[in-house]
């Protein structure tokens, strides 16, 4: 059961990857990325490693995602379509 869970988490994770790569739109890639590190946090849940999965949604998915925004709010990049 727990092949499956990964596995699934693995396809989102390269789903979210590649539409990091191919989004035109610079708001969507940061929330892709966050997808990512989401995923990658429950990969270390799995894997039996807690705090290092707590650490990664903080930082990667939270923190880094709102920096990313901010920084592209501050440019003049942050456009809603």
């Amino acid at each position: 059961m727990l092949m499956w869970i990964a596995l699934l988490t693995v396809i989102v994770m390269l789903g979210a990857a590649v539409a990091v790569l191919t989004l035109e739109n610079y708001l969507a890639a940061v929330v892709a990325a966050s997808v990512v590190s989401l995923g990658l946090s429950v990969l270390f849940t799995l894997l039996q490693a807690p705090d290092v999965a707590l650490a990664e949604a903080a930082v990667g998915a939270g923190l880094s995602g709102v920096i990313f925004a901010l920084a592209l709010k501050r440019m003049g990049l942050w456009k809603i379509k």
